[in-house]
């Protein structure tokens, strides 16, 4: 469902960016799900809950901060390399598009790129796998470009800026408290995307003090809640 707050005009937006992981593609169960099972090994036992909360929407760099400062846990060299190679692997066999995606990708009338705190070799081989490739080409903003990732605003700016959008007339679709504090910081509409597999039955509530303009779970919703967006 989406929830109904006062709006500037849709028509106002000259620009939506779109997070990746979580929103375009449902990647975020299967790479929480791999995390998980990669730090036990390590002797770290974290849940799915945790890896949310902490993880989603940062870039590696702070979740091996995260892990240091939590656990008191350096992992060692290679660690990264291992991870992200099976997590591909798991890519390959389970990663899928969001239902609902590619119909509004078809019709939205006004330019669309990616913002993400992915490194630009997964999510290319991931919108190659989810079968998005076409639908972006090149116009994406990755970590790699930016000092800072989420939830400082660097990354939409870039990719406003790449774009020549104004960040006020830029509508932010996150799926992570990073991702929204980040749009909201770089002055940006935001809207939260809750259609992921790996928010189902997580309360968010007491975290979204900086709360979206809208939420929804469903992408058949934004004709509806944008009709000036298509």
């Amino acid at each position: 469902m989406a929830e109904e707050t006062a709006l500037p005009p849709a028509g106002s937006f000259e620009l939506v960016i779109f997070d990746f992981d979580g929103v375009l593609v449902d990647s975020e169960v299967i790479s929480a799900r791999m995390l998980v099972a990669e730090l036990a090994l390590h002797g770290i036992t974290v849940d799915l809950a945790y890896i949310a909360r902490h993880f989603l929407g940062r870039s590696y760099p702070v979740v091996l901060a995260q892990i240091r400062a939590e656990f008191g846990i350096d992992l060692p060299e290679g660690f990264e390399a291992a991870y992200r190679a099976r997590l591909l692997s798991a890519f390959e066999a389970e990663l899928r598009v969001m239902p609902g995606v590619v119909p509004v990708l078809e019709r939205l009338r006004v330019p669309f790129c990616i913002a993400t705190s992915s490194s630009e070799p997964r999510l290319k081989r991931s919108m190659e796998i989810a079968g998005l490739t076409d639908h972006f080409g090149a116009r994406y903003t990755t970590a790699s470009e930016v000092a800072r990732g989420k939830p400082a605003p660097d990354l939409f700016l870039r990719a406003a800026e790449k774009a020549g959008v104004d960040p006020a007339a830029c509508l932010v679709i996150e799926d992570s408290l990073p991702g929204i504090r980040a749009a909201r910081a770089a002055g940006m509409e935001v809207w939260h995307f809750r259609g992921g597999s790996h928010l189902d039955g997580l309360d968010l509530t007491a975290e979204l003090r900086l709360a979206p303009k809208r939420i929804f779970a469903d992408f058949s919703w934004m004709p509806h809640i944008a009709p000036d967006l298509f």
